[in-house]
């Protein structure tokens, strides 16, 4: 049986995030891609480099982009043998991706890779209903005058109203949205609660930039040379003002546009590889991606649309045999300050960690500390394909300034599903 191998971190690169229909409002889910790939292109020297494979994609996609990572790693200046493949697991896509890349790299079948992903909600498709659809499918098939009018009998102009992009979910109808506000009032948590936590996620983010953290990890696109959503200034006084977003009519709302992440462009992407292809190259080695794991809920039955990064970084431990004392730090996507808040309760609720996770007891708390310490997306921006890879990225540079640490990542993504991984620093 081969030997696995230590997957590497070789570095990252990502766009800086923007709200929707702001900075980014003439860019595409392939110009942003192949703009961050261009970017860890020229960071780390491989322009015209065959790389062994690349894995991205967007959740927002058109029909246009049918192979966006193949694309866009030929904008990028990439070797044109470098094989793509277009991946979406919604918000955790280039997490998953990693994971994909770092199995191949770790067995001995690659020995580099790149995992990315890009998403804009300011370029979302805009489709016609069914009717009109197969209106136009008729016509295309035409082939006389009569046909194309036949196209066109019984025609109205209410057809050509578009079908504006939806996000919520198809076996409830909810949006993901509604459904947090649903595990709120399940795990009890306040919308003070939830404010403070957004405030620190802004305050750790702008601090993390006056550091210079994001010096060498982003790429400016589109005169953009940092996110745009980070608000220094952020405190719970303003927080306080912000009305319901999700639940306006019930008086019991407790997700705003403050403790929810906004919609957001970006993209992001993370280079990976076998320790001897980076130090061949003279390449840095950041940190390790260990192990991952995906899972999965019956969220349409009550699990919570959110909740299923518990299930996985459940088992994700117990495979590696840790604990959370054993992690030093805790990066949690933060769709919703409210995910977060719940996440955290269901891990130190007994009946939850023995009924849903099968534990005897609980995975524990966890010191508010080690959590998200360089700022996380409600401050940053949820572009939904590119944040698994922003969140890589960053807890790769932030383990390499303290060698032998351990790091988890947790992504929640849409249709009850987590993404989780640990990273561990370089010794």
């Amino acid at each position: 049986m081969t030997e696995l191998r230590r997957v590497a971190i070789v570095g990252s690169t990502r766009l800086p995030f923007a709200r929707g229909n702001t900075a980014y409002a003439d860019e595409t889910n392939l110009s942003m891609l192949g703009t961050v790939l261009g970017g860890l292109v020229d960071k780390f020297g491989l322009k015209g480099t065959k790389i062994d494979e690349v894995v991205a994609g967007s959740v927002i996609a058109h029909s246009r982009d049918f192979n966006i990572a193949r694309e866009a790693s030929l904008d990028a200046g990439l070797s044109p043998r470098t094989p793509a493949t277009t991946l979406q697991i919604a918000c955790g896509t280039s997490l998953q991706a990693a994971l994909m890349l770092g199995a191949k790299i770790a067995s001995g079948e690659i020995d580099s890779g790149i995992a990315a992903g890009s998403d804009t909600v300011s370029d979302s498709p805009i489709v016609f209903g069914n009717k009109f659809q197969h209106r136009m499918i008729n016509l295309g098939k035409a082939r006389t005058t009569g046909d194309k009018f036949r196209a066109f009998k019984g025609f109205s102009f209410g057809e050509l109203t578009p079908v504006a992009p939806s996000v919520n979910e198809p076996r409830t109808g909810l949006s993901m949205g509604q459904h947090c506000e649903l595990m709120a009032r399940e795990w009890g948590i306040t919308r003070q609660a939830q404010d403070a936590l957004a405030v620190a996620s802004h305050v750790n983010a702008a601090k993390a930039y006056d550091e210079g953290f994001h010096d060498d990890l982003l790429v400016p696109c589109a005169g953009l040379v940092r996110d745009n959503n980070v608000r220094a200034d952020a405190n719970i006084e303003k927080m306080a003002t912000l009305k319901p977003a999700f639940d306006k009519s019930s008086g019991k709302g407790t997700l705003t546009a403050g403790n929810s992440t906004p919609l957001t462009d970006g993209a992001s992407a993370v280079l990976l590889a076998s320790e001897a292809w980076a130090r061949e190259r003279g390449l840095p080695i950041l940190a390790y991606l260990s192990m991952g794991r995906v899972a999965g809920n019956d969220f349409a039955h009550g699990e919570g649309l959110l909740m299923a990064p518990t299930i996985a970084v459940s088992e994700l431990l117990t495979r590696a045999g840790l604990g959370f004392d054993d992690i030093d730090y805790f990066e949690l996507h933060e769709a919703f300050a409210a995910q977060v808040l719940c996440t955290l309760a269901a891990w130190n609720d007994p009946a939850y960690c023995k009924d849903v996770l099968g534990r005897d007891s609980v995975l524990g708390p966890i010191d508010p500390a080690k959590i998200n310490v360089k700022g996380s997306s409600l401050a940053y921006g949820h572009p939904f394909a590119a944040t698994g890879a922003r969140i890589l990225g960053l807890t790769a540079k932030l383990l390499a300034a303290e060698p032998g640490k351990r790091a988890l990542i947790s992504v929640c993504t849409a249709g009850g599903q987590g993404v989780t991984a640990l990273v561990e620093g370089a010794a």
